[in-house]
């Protein structure tokens, strides 16, 4: 069934340094990507990512290297390979939280957060923000958190970070306790010269800051 084991070691190897070169944690590492390929950003706002583009090169070796190294089952080993690749760093990471992760390291967040924004006035907006973080660790986890604004948004027009006008945003979560936070505030844009008049966006990020710790979700 195996032709080469040198092959699947290596295999093995360089897909553990894929998963090295953008491991998820602790910020979101797929934040800016305009284009991604697995779990390396290709291509964001400036132009192509080169530790990616060799991070995706790597992974194809990988998988050509498993698929020499079988002499049955090449299609399932190599299915298998791109699965557990996909799902292993959600795993680790979740292990890690639960275990040793302390403050803000040991918040999760499911990337569902959406906002809303509807007009008032010419200067005044609504704008309503729900989204459930987690905490992980045995002890209760206080920080601050700052919206950020989608690097899709373009000419330096504000959406999300127009809630950070009524911050900062002081949130405590209970030990091992999951939350849903609901923030509705009227947002004064007198200040502010470029912006939106109203919209949804979904899939929303932000900063978590504990004094000089910071983590971006």
């Amino acid at each position: 069934m195996v032709r080469s084991k040198v092959a699947l070691i290596s295999s093995v190897v360089i897909l553990g340094i894929c998963m090295y070169l953008y491991f998820p944690f602790p910020n979101n590492v797929m934040l800016e990507p305009r284009s991604t390929f697995m779990s390396f950003p290709i291509r964001n706002q400036e132009g192509f990512i080169p530790l990616g583009i060799i991070g995706s090169i790597l992974f194809i070796i990988a998988m050509i290297l498993s698929f020499y190294g079988m002499k049955k089952y090449r299609f399932r080993t190599i299915i298998i390979a791109v699965i557990v690749y996909a799902i292993l760093p959600n795993l680790l990471i979740a292990m890690y939280q639960e275990t040793l992760a302390s403050g803000i390291k040991a918040i999760s967040y499911d990337g569902k957060g959406n906002c809303n924004f509807e007009n008032v006035s010419e200067d005044l907006l609504n704008g309503e923000c729900n989204f459930v973080l987690q905490n992980r660790s045995g002890k209760d986890v206080s920080f601050e958190l700052e919206f950020l604004d989608s690097f899709f948004m373009e000419d330096g027009i504000r959406m999300e970070s127009l809630m950070n006008l009524a911050g900062p945003y002081s949130i405590t979560i209970e030990a091992n306790h999951k939350k849903s936070i609901h923030l509705k505030e009227l947002l004064d844009l007198s200040d502010v010269p470029k912006h939106i008049d109203g919209g949804t966006s979904n899939n929303i990020h932000f900063k978590l800051i504990d004094g000089e710790n910071t983590r971006t979700l």
